[in-house]
C-alpha cells in the first residue's frame, strides 16, 4: 500500500479488514436449532495469557490489583494474580458463538457459579451441553462448564437463541 493518499489508503485497509473478517466468518460453524439434540456438547481452550488479563483489565475497566499487581496478589487469599472471573466466563460465550450453536445465536442468559480462581499460564475449557430445547421459541439450554486440569473451576448455565435452517 506504499504511495496510497491518506484516503485510499484507509480504503484499502477497510477492504483488507473486510476480507479478514469474511474468511474468520466463514470459518465459523452454525448449527441450526432443527439439528441440535439433548446432550450434544461443544468445548473450547485456552490458556491465559498475561496480554488476555491486561487487555480486559483495559477493555472492562476492572482494574482490581488482584489481577494486574503482583505484589498485591502476593498478599491476598489467592498468593499470585489471577484472571477475571468474567474472562474466564467470557470463554463460554465464544462456545455458543463460534461453536454450538454458532454463527446467530443470540445470547439470552448465562448463570455464573465461580468455584476455584484460573492463574496465569493455565489452560481453561469452556464445555457446553444441551440440557434442554423449546422448538417453539428456537431456545436452547446449556449446562456450562469452564475446567482446569479436569476440575470444575466455573458451573452454570445459559439461555440462546439458536438460528433456524434456512427456508
Amino acid at each position: 500500500p506504499s504511495g496510497r493518499s491518506g484516503w485510499h489508503h484507509r480504503q484499502w485497509l477497510a477492504c483488507r479488514r473486510s476480507a479478514v473478517a469474511a474468511v474468520l466468518f466463514q470459518q465459523r460453524m452454525t448449527v441450526y436449532f432443527e439439528d441440535i439434540q439433548l446432550g450434544d456438547s461443544a468445548e473450547y481452550a485456552k490458556t491465559i495469557t498475561e496480554a488476555d488479563i491486561l487487555m480486559f483489565a483495559a477493555v472492562s475497566g476492572d482494574d482490581n490489583p488482584v489481577h494486574i499487581n503482583q505484589e498485591y496478589a502476593e498478599a491476598s487469599m489467592f498468593k499470585t494474580r489471577i484472571a477475571h472471573g468474567m474472562l474466564t466466563a467470557g470463554l463460554i460465550s465464544t462456545v455458543v458463538g463460534t461453536k454450538l450453536p454458532g454463527n446467530g445465536t443470540i445470547y439470552l442468559s448465562q448463570s455464573t457459579k465461580f468455584k476455584a480462581p484460573v492463574r496465569l499460564g493455565e489452560t481453561v475449557t469452556a464445555r457446553v451441553t444441551v440440557t434442554e430445547l423449546d422448538p417453539a421459541k428456537k431456545r436452547v439450554k446449556f449446562a456450562t462448564q469452564c475446567l482446569v486440569k479436569g476440575n470444575v473451576i466455573l458451573e452454570g448455565e445459559s439461555l440462546v437463541i439458536a438460528p433456524s435452517r434456512p427456508v
